[in-house]
Order: structure tokens, then sequence, then C-alpha cells
């Protein structure tokens, strides 16, 4: 398989190489959102996702829980992202002006 081939184990069509982006990018995220003294309600998402990511590379891809907790936890990364670079975006602003 090529790392652009879609995997049957993705979200919405999600490639390895999606997935791995989307594992770095979560991992990344928090770091900066925990240094960033970001409340909890941004951290605990970012954590639960990169966490999550970091457990679904360590199995087989067509595994069960693999197949079962992907598509849910693509979206929540996603989700929790967002958030970060919201509340970044707005952080930033702040101290800023």
């Amino acid at each position: 398989m090529s790392k652009r081939e879609k995997s049957p184990e993705g979200s919405q069509g999600e490639t390895p190489l999606d997935l791995s982006h989307l594992r770095r990018q979560s991992r990344t995220a928090l770091e900066l959102a925990v240094v960033a003294m970001a409340p909890s309600e941004i951290i605990d998402p970012l954590a639960v996702a990169a966490g999550l990511l970091e457990a679904i590379v360590e199995l087989p891809p067509n595994s069960p829980p693999v197949l079962t907790l992907l598509p849910q936890l693509v979206q929540r990364a996603r989700a929790a992202l967002d958030k970060w670079q919201r509340w970044e975006g707005e952080h930033l602003a702040k101290l800023k002006a």
C-alpha cells in the first residue's frame, strides 16, 4: 500500500500518513497548550486525543479496537485541535493588544 492509498482503518478516507500527521499535530498542540497554561477545557481533549492516537499506532490497523475507536477519535482530535487554535488565536490577540 502506498502512503497516499486509502486504508480501511481510516475515518472519512484517512490515509496512514493523514493519521500520522494528526497524531503529531495533537501531540504538539498539547505541548503548546500546557506551556501556554491553557485551561483544562483545552488541554484535556488534546491529551485524550494525543494519548489515544499514540496507542492506536501500536495496534494492527485492522484490529477491532482500531476499527471501533478510530472514526470517532479522528473527529475528537480535529475538534480538540480546532478549539485549541481558536483559543490560541484569541489569547495571542489579547497579548498583542
